[in-house]
């Protein structure tokens, strides 16, 4: 991966949206499709991949409604919005149907981005009803909108669509190994069925649509109790707590950081393309090896200790980004170090 430093949204919209369609250096320059004049719904707004895809869709010029029912996104992710005239917070449950009644909701909009789900381990057992709906119901219902708006619609989907996959890396193409019964089962089957879905809509309504499979995302807006590996080990270390690693600690993960995962989704959004396309980076490190480097940069005296491991973890993830480069132009910027340090500081600022 290359190295890169911190950089203000301007710049990440204008990676985003520079450039006439074509090829450079071998990869798509994505010409934008929404700016200026554009109304863009963004469901699940206001958690961490939301707040942060908003962000490029105002520096790039578009107006934006964002749902969200605050289950596990948060208010103060949008607080330094809070006098962007062009962007509107509806707080509403999608699963239920969009409030027609809202005068944000009852105009037409150019493109909608369903980026709505709990996504946390922790949330599968304590929300998994609400994770089914909002995969399913809500996913219907955002897709009747597009198409009667004729918009073009963007469905965040996820790495889990591979389960724990057997093969590595994995490229758009594999099906997955997917228990569908299993604790996890609920975000991944449910995302299964959105993708599904939304390739029905396409090839039925002949829908403009774009799906993105997201990988391990972190990064400034996280929730310190989210339950995912790497808030989990900040806050450990940051309160000199023992850093919690499941099984061996030799299982791995690709992460990325949220801005690099957030310009991917909006270059997604500004294509032609239907994919699916996976998202992430292919820095993939073993838990043991990110709870040290986070014991590390946090200068803590925490030791590392072992717990059992949850049923159905995936051994490995890291995509295959061969589409995201050839057809996007992708590639992520931000080294892990650089990003790790970045939310290490977000959350100390937060625990104090």
């Amino acid at each position: 991966m290359s190295g890169a430093g911190r950089r203000g949204t301007g710049e990440y919209a204008a990676a985003v949206s520079t450039g006439a369609a074509g090829r450079v250096g071998g990869m798509t320059a994505v010409e934008q499709r929404y700016g200026a004049g554009h109304r863009i719904l963004v469901t699940g707004g206001a958690g961490l991949v939301g707040s942060h895809v908003v962000d490029l869709l105002l520096a790039a010029g578009c107006t934006v409604v964002t749902l969200d029912n605050f289950s596990t996104g948060s208010k103060d992710n949008l607080t330094h919005l809070a006098d962007e005239p062009r962007l509107t917070v509806v707080e509403a449950d999608v699963s239920d149907g969009l409030p027609g009644h809202h005068p944000a909701i009852a105009d037409r909009f150019d493109a909608i981005m369903h980026l709505a789900s709990p996504a946390s381990p922790t949330d599968f057992a304590t929300m998994p009803i609400e994770i089914l709906r909002v995969g399913s119901l809500a996913t219907l219902h955002l897709l009747d909108r597009a198409v009667a708006d004729r918009a073009r619609f963007v469905l965040a989907s996820t790495s889990e669509a591979y389960g724990d996959p057997l093969v590595h890396p994995q490229p758009e193409s594999y099906w997955g190994n997917v228990n569908p019964i299993g604790v996890r089962s609920v975000y991944d089957e449910s995302k299964r069925f959105a993708e599904s879905a939304t390739m029905a809509y396409h090839r039925f309504h002949e829908l403009d649509v774009g799906i993105v499979r997201i990988f391990n995302t972190y990064g400034p807006r996280m929730r310190p109790d989210d339950g995912r590996a790497i808030p989990t080990f900040i806050t450990q270390a940051l309160r000199g707590e023992p850093v919690t690693v499941h099984g061996t600690g030799g299982q791995t993960r690709s992460i990325c950081f949220v801005e690099d995962l957030a310009r991917g989704i909006v270059l997604l959004l500004q294509s032609t393309e239907v994919g699916p396309i996976n998202v992430g980076t292919e820095h993939e490190v073993t838990m043991r090896e990110l709870a040290e480097l986070i014991v590390q940069l946090t200068g803590s005296a925490s030791p590392i200790t072992y717990l059992d491991r949850p049923l159905d973890d995936p051994e490995r993830r890291r995509p295959d980004l061969t589409l995201a480069r050839t057809r996007l132009g992708y590639e992520p910027t931000v080294p892990p170090a650089e990003g790790l340090r970045r939310t290490i500081e977000y959350f100390a600022a937060r625990l104090r």
